[in-house]
């Protein structure tokens, strides 16, 4: 399985959880890895994104409360979510891919450019 989930969980709002996402040596090397949710009843959404340079994308409703990072010596991503709130209830997604061109290659906090998920991981945030 190229990409493992794990950190998912309940916490009231205001809490914290940090996720991870476990990766075969073949995925973790692709340009891209990235965060995304579902909400039940919608169509899912980019939450963060990181290059291989370690450089980051976050999507507004996450920016200044989740960090995503990368730990090369273990192929894992992870990704700390703070100030938790009942929004972001849903299911976190792990992805990997190429990118998308544009001129140069980019990391986009949409799907485009994500070739391979995982399986996901849940996240419940209560009021």
């Amino acid at each position: 399985v190229p990409l493992v989930e794990s950190g998912g969980g309940s916490v009231q709002t205001g809490g914290s959880l940090k996720l991870s996402c476990e990766a075969s040596g073949r995925t973790y090397s692709t340009y891209c890895m990235g965060w995304f949710r579902q909400a039940p009843g919608t169509g899912g959404e980019g939450v963060a994104t990181i290059d291989t340079y370690g450089g980051t994308r976050y999507a507004d409703p996450v920016k200044g409360r989740f960090t995503i990072s990368k730990d090369n010596s273990r192929n894992t991503l992870y990704l700390q979510m703070n100030s938790l709130k009942p929004e972001d209830t849903a299911m976190y997604y792990c992805a990997a891919g190429a990118g998308i061109w544009r001129g140069y290659w980019a990391c986009s906090v949409h799907k485009d450019g994500y070739s391979t998920w995982g399986q996901g991981t849940q996240v419940t945030v209560s009021s």
